[in-house]
């Protein structure tokens, strides 16, 4: 039979601990994202929310995930931040500064993830929980690196669902350079959360799940941005974009996909289908808990 989890006082004192340094530790770095202008106010509050959920009811390896996510995704934001600016920013819903919306699409499933982890004292649900976790993150730091360095890519982006060539920035398009920092940025959560769980020999296949969990889930937020999500064109610049108003100030006209398929709505349902891959290929490859 499996072995049971049992709670105690030994086991709600370490969650009061965890809930505590991750509150600490989770408004210090709100605070620090904040005067870097990464997050705007209402970010803040979902990172704290964020952080402390995972990291008292997760484990310190959880919250630390959740850190190296928002910081790798803070640092590529900044990076070559003009080049972005001038290339495709008009294209985007929204500018830098992650808001509490965009918190909750990259995030909101982990935390749930890692509430039931910690409610539970079933070993199959937390082994469920624990892959869930790693395949909502893993997409979301997949799609993020994406993001922030296939804007770069010197060659031109081709739509996922056609393969014809679309400017940078456009949801659904594509490049060599994007998907290869998508499969890093799945590989090295997977890696980080494995070393965090002290490079144990059940959670060895973690890596691996957590890029092929990541990939799929990056792929499609892709064809759902191809597809279903909510573009728009601007009758004075005569460009696509995800605003309903563009940054000229003028009111931009549907031009495809469904009203209220935003950009955080798309995020959400591929972490929702990147913890899906997981918790399915976590079935097969990962060991009840310890």
């Amino acid at each position: 039979m499996p072995k049971r989890f049992y709670s105690g006082p030994t086991e709600s004192r370490h969650i009061s601990l965890r809930l505590m340094l991750g509150l600490l530790f989770s408004s210090g770095i709100g605070l620090v994202a904040y005067r870097r202008q990464s997050l705007d106010k209402s970010g803040v509050l979902g990172a704290i929310a964020s952080g402390t959920s995972i990291c008292g009811m997760g484990g310190w390896s959880w919250g630390l995930s959740l850190i190296y996510f928002f910081v790798s995704s803070s640092l590529l934001s900044s990076f070559r931040a003009n080049d972005k600016a001038s290339t495709a920013s008009d294209k985007f819903t929204k500018g830098s500064r992650r808001d509490l919306s965009q918190a909750a699409a990259n995030s909101g499933l982990a935390t749930l993830f890692a509430l039931l982890y910690g409610l539970s004292r079933s070993p199959r649900t937390r082994r469920v929980a624990k892959a869930g976790f790693m395949g909502a993150l893993a997409t979301a730091n997949a799609d993020t690196w994406a993001t922030e360095l296939g804007v770069l890519s010197a060659s031109s982006p081709r739509m996922i669902t056609s393969g014809k060539p679309v400017a940078p920035g456009t949801s659904g398009g594509v490049t060599l350079l994007g998907t290869t920092a998508s499969a890093l940025g799945a590989c090295s959560l997977g890696f980080f959360f494995w070393a965090g769980q002290g490079f144990r020999k059940s959670l060895a296949p973690t890596p691996l799940l957590a890029l092929l969990s990541g990939m799929v889930g990056s792929f499609f937020d892709s064809v759902l941005g191809a597809t279903l999500q909510a573009m728009y064109s601007c009758p004075a610049c005569k460009t696509e974009t995800e605003r309903r108003i563009h940054h000229c100030g003028a009111r931009t006209e549907s031009l495809r996909g469904l009203a209220w398929m935003n950009n955080d709505v798309v995020n959400f349902l591929a972490t929702a289908s990147g913890s899906a891959v997981a918790i399915g290929l976590g079935s097969v490859f990962l060991h009840e808990e310890d």
